[in-house]
Parts: C-alpha cells; sequence; structure tokens
C-alpha cells in the first residue's frame, strides 16, 4: 500500500472463489460462466478473471471488445463472448482477439456469416433473443425470419442461444414464466445449441430456469441477488479512506454544502478522503432527517453529517476514543459493517451502481486468502 493511498478498495478473490463454487454447486449441472464486464464490476478485470479460473470457470462474459481483449490477454484459453454483438465492420476483430460475438439481429448474423465465409472459417457465435426486455437479442419477427431462410447459419456454428430475464431478482413475477416460454418457443426454431437464461438471480429461481449455462454476475461479488430473501453470499469488498482532518465544532453549527445539516451538541468532526467522484454517491446524504449507514473507524460507527461533496464527506467521531479517529486513521466505508446493498438501499440504487462506480483514486488491494 502506498503511502500517499487516500483510499483502499481491497478484494477478496478467495471470496470470489468461493461464491462462484457455490453458485456452480446450485447450478447442478449446468455450467456456471462468469460476468466480468465493467471491470468485472469495477474491482479488475485480470485478477478477477484469473481467480475465476482458478476456481475452475471457463466462459466468461464481456460487454465491449476492449473488455474481451484484455480478458483473452489475461486468460488465452478462456472461452469469452461479448455482449455487445457485432457493431459493422468489426467481424475481424472478433477471431483476431479469440472472441465470440452475441448476434441479437438479422444484420448481424448475416455481417457475420458473410466474414465467415469470405475468410473460409467456422467462426463461432451465440445468438441473443429478446424475450421481454426489449433492449438487445432478435425479435420474434427476426427470429420466425431466420428460421424460413436458415442459410447464414450454415457458415457458423452457433455454440450459444440466450436471452436475460426481466425479473429474475423478483421470484414472483408472471414474467419470469412467460419469458421462459418464449424462449423455448424461439429456440426451437433456431440451430440446436446449448441454451442460457439466468444471471445470478436466473441461477437462484431453480432447475427450471438455469438450461446449459447460467451467467453469473452480481453473485460473484458478494451483492444481492434476489430481492427479500437473505443473501447466502459472501462479502468480497472492502472500501475505505483515510481521514484528513479532525475539528471540533460547536452546536448549533452547521456541516457541509446548502448549511444542510445542523449540528445538535459540541461536536467532534472528521473529514474522510473519497466524494462522489470516487463514487461515492452524493444521494448517500439524502433528504435530511434520513439515516445514512454510518463509515466506521476502528469498529465505532461514525455517522455521516451533511452532504457528500465531490471530493470528501464529513463523519461525525465524537463517541469515538480520540486516539483512533485521528488525521491520517481509516474509516471503513463498505466492509464487514456496511454491505453494498446497504449502502445502496439509503441511496436509492442497486448494489450495481455501488460497485460499478468506485473510481481509480482508489488503490485497489487484492487478498489471495481467507
Amino acid at each position: 500500500m502506498s503511502a500517499a493511498a487516500r483510499g483502499l478498495l481491497t478484494v477478496d478473490l478467495a471470496g470470489i472463489k468461493a461464491n462462484w463454487r457455490w453458485l456452480a454447486a446450485v447450478a447442478r449441472g449446468a455450467e456456471c460462466a462468469g460476468v466480468v464486464k465493467a471491470d468485472a464490476y469495477g474491482l479488475g478485470i485480470e485478477p478477477v478473471a484469473k481467480a475465476l479460473w482458478e476456481a475452475g470457470c471457463r466462459t466468461f462474459f464481456v460487454a465491449t471488445l476492449s473488455e474481451g481483449r484484455r480478458l483473452k490477454v489475461a486468460l488465452p484459453a478462456a472461452t469469452a463472448y461479448v455482449l455487445d454483438g457485432l457493431l459493422p465492420a468489426t467481424a475481424p476483430l472478433y477471431p483476431s482477439y479469440g472472441l465470440r460475438p452475441v448476434l441479437g439481429s438479422r444484420p448481424e448474423i448475416e455481417e457475420w456469416a458473410a466474414y465467415a465465409r469470405s475468410v473460409g472459417a467456422r467462426l463461432p457465435a451465440a445468438v441473443h433473443i429478446d424475450t421481454g426486455m426489449n433492449r438487445l437479442g432478435m425479435t420474434v419477427e427476426d427470429v420466425e425470419a431466420v428460421a424460413t431462410d436458415p442459410a447464414p447459419f450454415e457458415a457458423f456454428p452457433v455454440t450459444l442461444i440466450m436471452s436475460h430475464l426481466a425479473c429474475g431478482d423478483t421470484p414472483g413475477s408472471p414474467m419470469n414464466a412467460r419469458q421462459k416460454a418464449l424462449f423455448d418457443a424461439l429456440r426451437a426454431k433456431l440451430p440446436a445449441a446449448p441454451a442460457s437464461l439466468s444471471n445470478s438471480a436466473g441461477t437462484l429461481l431453480g432447475a427450471d430456469y438455469r438450461y446449459d449455462l447460467v451467467r453469473a454476475g452480481i453473485a460473484l461479488y458478494g451483492g444481492r441477488a434476489i430481492e427479500g430473501r437473505p443473501n447466502p453470499a459472501a462479502k468480497v469488498v472492502r472500501v475505505e479512506a483515510r481521514i484528513l482532518q479532525v475539528r471540533q465544532a460547536e452546536a448549533g453549527s452547521t456541516v457541509g454544502y446548502g448549511a444542510a445539516y445542523t449540528l445538535t451538541r459540541p461536536s467532534r468532526l472528521a473529514t474522510i478522503a473519497t466524494g462522489y467522484a470516487d463514487g461515492f454517491l452524493r444521494s448517500i446524504s439524502g433528504p435530511i432527517g434520513r439515516p445514512s449507514p454510518p463509515a466506521y473507524v476502528a469498529g465505532y460507527p461514525a455517522p455521516i453529517v451533511g452532504r457528500v461533496s465531490m471530493d470528501v464527506v464529513t463523519v461525525d467521531v465524537t463517541d469515538i476514543p480520540a486516539a483512533l479517529a485521528q488525521r491520517g486513521a481509516w474509516a471503513e466505508l463498505i466492509g464487514r459493517h456496511v454491505g453494498i446493498d446497504d449502502l445502496a438501499d439509503s441511496s436509492g440504487t442497486i448494489g450495481y451502481e455501488v460497485l460499478t462506480r468506485l473510481g481509480p483514486r482508489f488503490q485497489r488491494v487484492y487478498l489471495h486468502g481467507s
């Protein structure tokens, strides 16, 4: 750790391995792939993917070509799918990087087939069916059209047919069963191939949703996959920031922008080195009167007071021994006491956003053992 580090993001790679092994066991025969898009949800694609490989993961999903290239440099033998699909004129990049596109439209399928024919190679790809998200993926009309003219599929092997649940994190939603039924009907019109419908949440819905491959994402990183259920995933992230200054403040004085917080007692305040530029969301300071998860200094809670600023946030350390809450000490923002979902709930968002916003000013530290 650098003496100049103002913040630390510690990633427990052993915990990520344990979460993958748990999900692989839950999948019961379906392959458990690792989703490492968005720089492995902000935790570092190279160390996270290597840890997953060591645990037994062999198939990975990224969002972009650049992410895929990083993955393949780190793990040349991995099978890697790019969820963005095929942008025009990018087909040559996929085999050069050893990547597989997730084709989500007739034009993409036709362009991939034409490129495969032009180079005389059978280049594998996945096919994405939209079953209700209305984002990426082939429409019902697209599937019907290629079913009547399957010539493009003669040019390349389809190695996966996939879709994505809109409400997988809500087990009681009737949308899940509707999407499953449509997925089964549409994939029957396409070339026979392994099937994948579920992310972390879908994996936990039950065997009917697991098919041949599940795509584990947020649960690998300790996040809550299903609303309203206990989260059995191991916590794998700790975020800490340095105390920059400690000061005394009088009762009746205000803290931070907008003078939005008024002290009700003489207080000792610590300003810590993180803010919304680091991904510590401004909404955490939220409507005045709504409690936010506190920071923790040496195991003692330190409530957030005032608004989160770009680079700093202020906490109340009045009730913490002065020898522990002093300049240079560390304040824990995410970790043993406050999880990513606790922070997400308090700021009106989801654990995915909390993780992926954690910025580069946090020095990354990787733990390889328990």
